[in-house]
């Protein structure tokens, strides 16, 4: 396999991303080395590229952004089970470290030391990304690259829409953003009865 790839990388603290030769990464024992088919832009990729306040304070450069994707199995760590090399697969974009309080209660999605992928470790915004195996899902082959590429968003969806009984419910969503939108969709899918969704954006 070839040492190095192209990735989008924020290398410098001010506006702007750039295409840059780096490594591609190693894997641990745990990890898969996942090759990259189809990426989506995420909201925070955006703060990123435009390096507001909330990017000077959390990113660290340089750093190869962007966490939604869909791609193969390229290479496992020795202690992976469970996938095989050329498996389609999607992921988790937070790594949860697993024994804070609310991950020992099952609350991984509100870990106290969370690991945001293409935020505080290198990013899918490559050819190559390498994850932990518990973050990466196979994905059924007839689902399209299209949607296996925003599944990160719609698990918030999904999550956020779920978290009440919703069967002959009324449902107000507020923001009708791209996750927002996956909210009315799962709300209609679940059973709500009347579903309105308000937003401040004109151009949403």
């Amino acid at each position: 396999m070839m040492k190095q790839m192209k990735a989008l990388v924020k290398t410098k603290a001010e506006k702007g991303i750039w295409m840059e030769e780096v490594n591609i990464p190693e894997i641990g024992v745990n990890d898969i080395l996942i090759k990259i088919k189809k990426t989506a832009i995420c909201g925070t990729d955006l703060h990123i590229y435009r390096w507001d306040e909330w990017s000077k304070k959390t990113i660290k450069t340089p750093m190869t952004v962007g966490h939604e994707y869909v791609g193969t199995v390229a290479e496992m760590g020795r202690g992976v089970t469970g996938f095989k090399v050329g498996e389609r697969v999607t992921g988790e974009g937070h790594i949860a470290c697993g024994h804070c309080r609310n991950c020992r209660r099952g609350r991984k999605h509100v870990c106290e030391n969370t690991i945001g992928i293409g935020v505080n470790r290198d990013g899918v915004f490559a050819e190559y990304v390498s994850v932990p195996s518990t973050n990466v899902m196979k994905m059924n082959e007839q689902i399209p690259d299209d949607l296996l590429a925003i599944m990160d968003p719609f698990g918030n969806a999904t999550h956020t829409a779920l978290s009440f009984p919703l069967i002959g419910e009324d449902v107000l969503i507020t923001g009708a953003g791209l996750i927002g939108s996956m909210c009315v969709a799962i709300a209609k899918f679940a059973g709500a009865r009347y579903i309105v969704a308000t937003e401040t954006n004109p151009y949403r």
